[in-house]
């Protein structure tokens, strides 16, 4: 078990985020469940949380607003005390839309989110700490920071720059002791992925096209941040860790 580390998880309340939350409570850590919408106030999280083994309050937050994550933040240490780990999960997904037709309201909604919130988050997590206070921080991006869709210039465009904010953050951040590392996830079912995961026939037009035959699963990611956010780590930082059945392998096939 590990020491029962503060673990600030942005996008818990659902999804990948909810995955990586509850794989920290099952290592007896002490997780803040950062939500976004009252709507999902994270109390399911929280309460897996401490099935898992481990203990968690609830937070709103908008990642994308500096105010709001200081009170988070703020609000975590008072419950847990200094965060040693930090993973960004925070997201929406691509508008479909094409650039001809995307407007700018959803172009900065996705960058607020998706990039800025990463940003924010991050130098809250960086600043101000004691001396010989090492963390990590995890981020959970994707592989369309590089293999591109079309509809999707909005997403991959964040998770571009994403890309960019991890590897800087991470030399910036080695001399401190903090490593910083993305997962790329693939195609994982998730609320996100809504369609795919209540029906088993559209699923699979979609599974063909993965080398290893399925869909990820939330807890595979959750249980890399665990990984990645552990003593086994601790010579890994500035790495991308992609999660996708071998899907991007793929994407240059038939043409």
């Amino acid at each position: 078990m590990a020491d029962g580390r503060c673990v600030v998880v942005s996008g818990a309340e659902s999804g990948i985020g909810a995955a990586c939350a509850i794989a920290f409570g099952a290592q007896g850590d002490k997780v803040v469940v950062l939500f976004h919408d009252a709507r999902n106030d994270g109390s399911d999280t929280v309460a897996r949380v401490k099935a898992a083994g481990g203990d968690a309050i609830a937070v709103q937050c908008d990642v994308g607003d500096e105010a709001s994550v200081e009170r988070a933040f703020a609000a975590a240490e008072r419950t847990f005390g200094l965060a040693r780990v930090l993973v960004n999960s925070a997201g929406i997904n691509m508008a479909g839309v094409p650039v001809r037709q995307m407007t700018i309201a959803q172009w900065q909604r996705m960058l607020d989110t998706d990039l800025t919130g990463a940003f924010l988050t991050s130098r809250r997590f960086v600043r101000d700490r004691p001396a010989n206070a090492p963390g990590a921080i995890i981020h959970i991006s994707s592989i369309h920071a590089y293999a591109v869709r079309s509809g999707g210039a909005d997403y991959c465009a964040a998770k571009g720059g994403l890309t960019n904010l991890i590897e800087t953050l991470a030399i910036e951040e080695a001399p401190n002791g903090i490593r910083v590392n993305a997962i790329e996830p693939g195609m994982i079912l998730t609320p996100m992925n809504e369609r795919a995961s209540d029906d088993p026939t559209y699923r699979r037009t979609l599974e063909q096209n993965i080398p290893l035959n399925r869909a990820g699963r939330p807890e595979e990611v959750g249980d890399l941040a665990v990984f990645l956010a552990s003593d086994k780590a601790t010579y890994i930082t500035g790495a991308r860790i992609v999660i996708d059945g071998g899907l991007s392998l793929m994407q240059a096939l038939g043409a």
